[in-house]
Protein backbone atom coordinates (compact mmCIF):
# COMPACT_ATOMS: atom_id res chain seq x y z
CA UNK A 1 0.00 0.00 0.00
CA UNK A 2 1.19 3.46 -0.82
CA UNK A 3 2.01 6.05 1.79
CA UNK A 4 1.57 8.91 -0.70
CA UNK A 5 -1.01 11.54 0.22
CA UNK A 6 -4.61 11.16 -1.00
CA UNK A 7 -4.81 14.82 -2.02
CA UNK A 8 -2.71 17.96 -2.04
CA UNK A 9 -5.46 19.58 0.06
CA UNK A 10 -6.22 18.68 3.68
CA UNK A 11 -8.07 15.40 4.19
CA UNK A 12 -10.31 15.47 7.26
CA UNK A 13 -10.50 12.58 9.67
CA UNK A 14 -13.72 10.60 9.68
CA UNK A 15 -14.43 11.79 13.21
CA UNK A 16 -14.27 15.44 12.09
CA UNK A 17 -16.85 15.02 9.33
CA UNK A 18 -20.56 15.82 9.52
CA UNK A 19 -22.61 12.73 10.39
CA UNK A 20 -24.22 12.34 6.94
CA UNK A 21 -20.84 12.35 5.18
CA UNK A 22 -19.21 10.07 7.73
CA UNK A 23 -22.13 7.62 7.39
CA UNK A 24 -21.86 7.64 3.60
CA UNK A 25 -18.12 6.96 3.73
CA UNK A 26 -18.53 4.14 6.25
CA UNK A 27 -21.28 2.60 4.10
CA UNK A 28 -18.96 2.63 1.08
CA UNK A 29 -16.17 1.13 3.17
CA UNK A 30 -18.48 -1.64 4.38
CA UNK A 31 -19.54 -2.47 0.82
CA UNK A 32 -16.16 -2.30 -0.90
CA UNK A 33 -13.74 -3.14 1.90
CA UNK A 34 -11.90 0.19 1.61
CA UNK A 35 -12.64 3.91 1.31
CA UNK A 36 -12.10 5.20 -2.24
CA UNK A 37 -9.87 8.25 -2.03
CA UNK A 38 -12.37 10.43 -3.89
CA UNK A 39 -14.58 10.38 -0.80
CA UNK A 40 -11.75 11.46 1.46
CA UNK A 41 -10.42 14.14 -0.89
CA UNK A 42 -13.79 15.75 -1.57
CA UNK A 43 -14.79 15.65 2.11
CA UNK A 44 -12.47 18.66 2.47
CA UNK A 45 -15.51 20.72 1.41
CA UNK A 46 -18.68 19.12 2.87
CA UNK A 47 -21.28 21.16 0.93
CA UNK A 48 -19.52 20.46 -2.37
CA UNK A 49 -19.14 16.79 -1.38
CA UNK A 50 -22.91 16.54 -0.93
CA UNK A 51 -23.66 18.27 -4.23
CA UNK A 52 -21.09 16.22 -6.13
CA UNK A 53 -22.31 12.87 -4.89
CA UNK A 54 -25.98 13.80 -5.25
CA UNK A 55 -25.44 14.49 -8.95
CA UNK A 56 -23.15 11.46 -9.30
CA UNK A 57 -25.84 9.20 -7.85
CA UNK A 58 -28.58 10.78 -9.98
CA UNK A 59 -26.58 9.96 -13.12
CA UNK A 60 -24.93 6.67 -12.26
CA UNK A 61 -27.52 4.85 -10.12
CA UNK A 62 -30.72 5.53 -12.05
CA UNK A 63 -32.76 3.18 -14.15
CA UNK A 64 -32.89 3.91 -17.86
CA UNK A 65 -31.72 2.84 -21.27
CA UNK A 66 -28.05 2.61 -20.28
CA UNK A 67 -26.70 -0.31 -18.31
CA UNK A 68 -24.44 0.29 -15.31
CA UNK A 69 -21.54 -1.10 -17.36
CA UNK A 70 -22.29 1.32 -20.23
CA UNK A 71 -22.32 4.23 -17.78
CA UNK A 72 -18.92 3.18 -16.46
CA UNK A 73 -17.63 2.74 -20.01
CA UNK A 74 -18.47 6.40 -20.69
CA UNK A 75 -16.57 7.44 -17.57
CA UNK A 76 -13.49 5.42 -18.50
CA UNK A 77 -13.36 6.60 -22.12
CA UNK A 78 -13.88 10.29 -21.34
CA UNK A 79 -11.55 10.16 -18.33
CA UNK A 80 -8.85 8.64 -20.54
CA UNK A 81 -9.30 11.48 -23.02
CA UNK A 82 -9.10 13.97 -20.15
CA UNK A 83 -5.93 12.33 -18.77
CA UNK A 84 -7.49 11.61 -15.38
CA UNK A 85 -5.53 8.83 -13.74
CA UNK A 86 -7.83 8.57 -10.73
CA UNK A 87 -11.04 8.13 -12.73
CA UNK A 88 -9.51 5.77 -15.28
CA UNK A 89 -8.15 3.52 -12.53
CA UNK A 90 -11.16 3.68 -10.19
CA UNK A 91 -13.91 3.51 -12.80
CA UNK A 92 -11.88 1.06 -14.86
CA UNK A 93 -12.12 -1.30 -11.90
CA UNK A 94 -15.87 -0.77 -11.65
CA UNK A 95 -16.24 -1.29 -15.42
CA UNK A 96 -14.32 -4.58 -15.26
CA UNK A 97 -16.58 -5.78 -12.47
CA UNK A 98 -19.86 -4.62 -14.04
CA UNK A 99 -18.97 -5.86 -17.53
CA UNK A 100 -17.48 -9.08 -16.12
CA UNK A 101 -14.59 -8.51 -18.52
CA UNK A 102 -11.01 -8.08 -17.22
CA UNK A 103 -9.79 -6.56 -20.52
CA UNK A 104 -12.41 -3.98 -21.44
CA UNK A 105 -11.38 -1.06 -19.21
CA UNK A 106 -7.81 -0.93 -20.50
CA UNK A 107 -8.99 -1.11 -24.10
CA UNK A 108 -11.60 1.63 -23.63
CA UNK A 109 -9.26 3.92 -21.68
CA UNK A 110 -6.51 3.77 -24.26
CA UNK A 111 -8.49 3.78 -27.52
CA UNK A 112 -12.14 2.76 -27.51
CA UNK A 113 -12.13 2.74 -31.34
CA UNK A 114 -9.94 -0.40 -31.21
CA UNK A 115 -11.65 -1.97 -28.19
CA UNK A 116 -13.71 -5.12 -28.36
CA UNK A 117 -17.05 -3.31 -28.08
CA UNK A 118 -20.33 -3.40 -29.97
CA UNK A 119 -21.38 -0.86 -32.64
CA UNK A 120 -23.94 0.44 -30.10
CA UNK A 121 -21.20 1.02 -27.50
CA UNK A 122 -18.98 2.70 -30.09
CA UNK A 123 -21.77 5.10 -31.09
CA UNK A 124 -22.35 5.86 -27.41
CA UNK A 125 -18.65 6.58 -26.86
CA UNK A 126 -18.38 8.65 -30.06
CA UNK A 127 -21.13 10.87 -28.66
CA UNK A 128 -19.66 10.96 -25.14
CA UNK A 129 -16.21 11.91 -26.39
CA UNK A 130 -17.65 14.67 -28.54
CA UNK A 131 -19.45 16.05 -25.49
CA UNK A 132 -16.24 15.77 -23.43
CA UNK A 133 -13.90 17.32 -25.98
CA UNK A 134 -15.93 19.33 -28.51
CA UNK A 135 -19.43 19.91 -27.12
CA UNK A 136 -19.81 23.05 -29.19
CA UNK A 137 -19.85 20.85 -32.31
CA UNK A 138 -22.77 18.62 -31.23
CA UNK A 139 -25.50 18.68 -33.85
CA UNK A 140 -28.52 16.78 -35.12
CA UNK A 141 -26.36 14.22 -36.93
CA UNK A 142 -24.85 13.16 -33.60
CA UNK A 143 -28.30 12.44 -32.18
CA UNK A 144 -29.28 10.57 -35.35
CA UNK A 145 -26.22 8.32 -35.00
CA UNK A 146 -27.36 7.43 -31.50
CA UNK A 147 -30.96 6.82 -32.58
CA UNK A 148 -29.68 4.49 -35.32
CA UNK A 149 -28.23 2.32 -32.54
CA UNK A 150 -31.47 2.31 -30.54
CA UNK A 151 -30.72 5.10 -28.09
CA UNK A 152 -33.53 7.47 -27.08
CA UNK A 153 -33.21 11.19 -26.54
CA UNK A 154 -33.27 10.49 -22.79
CA UNK A 155 -30.33 8.13 -23.31
CA UNK A 156 -28.51 10.87 -25.25
CA UNK A 157 -29.06 13.23 -22.30
CA UNK A 158 -27.66 10.61 -19.92
CA UNK A 159 -24.62 9.95 -22.13
CA UNK A 160 -23.92 13.67 -22.41
CA UNK A 161 -24.56 14.39 -18.73
CA UNK A 162 -22.22 11.60 -17.63
CA UNK A 163 -19.49 12.87 -19.96
CA UNK A 164 -19.98 16.45 -18.73
CA UNK A 165 -20.13 15.52 -15.04
CA UNK A 166 -16.98 13.45 -15.26
CA UNK A 167 -15.20 16.29 -17.06
CA UNK A 168 -15.72 18.16 -13.77
CA UNK A 169 -14.64 15.12 -11.78
CA UNK A 170 -11.54 14.65 -13.94
CA UNK A 171 -10.50 18.24 -13.44
CA UNK A 172 -11.06 18.09 -9.68
CA UNK A 173 -9.07 14.86 -9.43
CA UNK A 174 -6.19 16.45 -11.33
CA UNK A 175 -6.44 19.70 -9.33
CA UNK A 176 -6.26 17.84 -6.04
CA UNK A 177 -3.64 15.36 -7.27
CA UNK A 178 -6.01 12.62 -6.11
CA UNK A 179 -4.32 9.27 -6.15
CA UNK A 180 -6.14 6.04 -6.94
CA UNK A 181 -6.39 3.49 -4.15
CA UNK A 182 -4.07 0.54 -4.66
CA UNK A 183 -7.09 -1.77 -4.25
CA UNK A 184 -8.56 -0.60 -7.57
CA UNK A 185 -5.75 -2.02 -9.69
CA UNK A 186 -6.67 -5.67 -9.23
CA UNK A 187 -10.46 -5.36 -8.97
CA UNK A 188 -12.15 -7.24 -11.78
CA UNK A 189 -8.85 -8.63 -13.06
CA UNK A 190 -8.50 -11.69 -10.85
CA UNK A 191 -11.21 -13.75 -9.19
CA UNK A 192 -11.97 -12.71 -5.60
CA UNK A 193 -10.09 -14.58 -2.95
CA UNK A 194 -6.97 -15.13 -5.04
Amino acid sequence: MSDKPVSRFPVPTLEALPEDIRSRILEVQEKSGFVPNVFLALAHRPEEFRAFFAYHDALMDKAGGLSKAEREMIVVATSGANACQYCVVAHGAILRVRAKNPLIADQVAINYRKADITPRERAMLDFALKVALAAQEIGDADFEALRAQGFSDDDAWDIGAIAAFFALSNRMANLTNMRPNDEFYLLGRVPRGK
